[in-house]
C-alpha cells in the first residue's frame, strides 16, 4: 500500500514519511507540485502492473504549482487516485473549493496522526476508486480482498501486517510471474531502501509461515538467485 506525500514543508513531510513508514506503508515524498504530479502519473501507470492501492496526501498551499492545480490536473486527465488534501486554511470556502477540484477528503492542520491514518484507510475502502482493479485476488484457495485487505486460505483467515500484505498483493497480482528481490523492494518498500538488504527474504519467510505452512500445496516459490513467485502448482502450464 502506497502513499504519495506532496508537501513543501520539510518538517511536516518528514513527520508524515516517518509515521506512515512505521505503519507499514510505502511512501514517497515530493517537495513541490510539479514533481508530485509527475510521480502521481507514474504511480497510476504502475498500478496497472501491480494493482497496489495508492493514496495522495496533497498540501493545499505550495509555491509554484499548488495543491489545487495538482488535483485539477489529475482529475482532468481522468486519474482516479484517492486524494486527501491537507491545509492550514480553515475557511469553509477553501475546503469546498478543494473538494470541487476533485479532492476526496480534507484534513486541516494541525491534525492528529491517528485521524490521518483512519482517513487513509477509509479512502482505500471506497468503492470505485480503482475501476480496473480486481476487488478479489485468487490463487488456488488463497484469496485477498483488496477492498477490505482481508486474506483467507481455504476459507480460514490469515492475519498479516501491512508490509506482508504489500508483498502478498504484489505476488498475487501476477500469478506465476517471477519478481526479483530488487523489484519487490522497489514496489513495496520504495527505491530508497538498500538493495543489499535481506528484508525481502525475511518477509517471504514470514509469508510462508502464515500462508503455506502445513498446507499440502505451497504457493510461494523460490527461484534460486532470481527471486520469488506465487502460483497454483495444480494449474495447467501455459
Amino acid at each position: 500500500m502506497r502513499v504519495l506525500i506532496i508537501e513543501d514543508d520539510a518538517r511536516v513531510a518528514d513527520f508524515l514519511d516517518r509515521g506512515l513508514r512505521a505503519e507499514g506503508y510505502q511512501t514517497t515524498v515530493c517537495r513541490d507540485g510539479a514533481s508530485g504530479l509527475a510521480t502521481a502519473r507514474a504511480w497510476h501507470r504502475d498500478h496497472r502492473e501491480d494493482g497496489q492501492p495508492t493514496v495522495l496526501l496533497l498540501d493545499r498551499m505550495m509555491p509554484g504549482m499548488d495543491g489545487l492545480a495538482v488535483c485539477q490536473a489529475l482529475r482532468s486527465e481522468g486519474l482516479g487516485l484517492p486524494i486527501l488534501m491537507l491545509t492550514a486554511l480553515s475557511d469553509v470556502d477553501e475546503r469546498v473549493e478543494g473538494l470541487r477540484q476533485g479532492a476526496d477528503d480534507y484534513l486541516g492542520k494541525p491534525f492528529d496522526f491517528e485521524e490521518l491514518l483512519a482517513r487513509i484507510e477509509a479512502l482505500m475502502r471506497r468503492p470505485g476508486q480503482w475501476e480496473a482493479m480486481r476487488p478479489v485476488l485468487r490463487v488456488a484457495d488463497l484469496e485477498l480482498d483488496r477492498a477490505t485487505m482481508r486474506v483467507t486460505r481455504a476459507g480460514l483467515p490469515v492475519t498479516l501486517t501491512a508490509r506482508e500484505l504489500g508483498v502478498l498483493t504484489l505476488l498475487m497480482s501476477a500469478p506465476g510471474r517471477l519478481f526479483s528481490r530488487e523489484k519487490i523492494l522497489a514496489k513495496v518498500w520504495g527505491s530508497q531502501e538498500d538493495p543489499l538488504t535481506n528484508v525481502v527474504d525475511v518477509y517471504i519467510r514470514r509469508l510462508r509461515v502464515k500462508v503455506d505452512e502445513g498446507r499440502p500445496a505451497p504457493l510461494i516459490q523460490t527461484v534460486r538467485g532470481l527471486g520469488y513467485r506465487l502460483e497454483d502448482p495444480a494449474a495447467p502450464a501455459p
